[in-house]
């Protein structure tokens, strides 16, 4: 069974940093996708990004390229989402997921529907 824990969340002034964390257990993760979504209030979950886990190639929304960073840690099973230069349209409650069918697609999914895995999130709140 495979199960993914967020942490890192909290409230951060808007132009300020935050570092998420996710752990995954019960799996290799060799042919997976592992990616962060985030949901606001009245929103639909949308993609922030992904990394595929083996080759460490990575995928951005356009509203956080260039500001964001998603990284992996094999050795520890971590997938991290570095936000930078924050803004308070980023607040939200943050997800993580995991895609076990990449090889079957060869691409990062952005869509919620592909991710059979998900964290119960955390909270990053942006104030300005």
């Amino acid at each position: 069974q495979v199960q993914l824990v967020e942490s890192g969340g909290g409230l951060v002034q808007a132009g300020g940093s935050l570092r998420l964390s996710c752990v995954a257990f019960g799996d290799t993760f060799s042919s997976y996708v592992m990616a962060w979504f985030r949901q606001a209030p009245g929103n639909e979950r949308e993609f922030v990004g992904g990394i595929v886990w083996t080759a460490g190639r990575t995928d951005y929304s356009d509203s956080v390229k260039g500001r964001f960073t998603i990284s992996r840690d094999i050795t520890k099973n971590m997938v991290y989402l570095q936000m930078n230069t924050v803004k308070p349209e980023d607040t939200a409650a943050y997800y993580c997921a995991a895609d076990r069918n990449y090889r079957a697609r060869w691409y990062i999914s952005s869509l919620a529907e592909s991710y059979d895995y998900w964290g119960q999130g955390t909270q990053v709140t942006v104030s300005s």
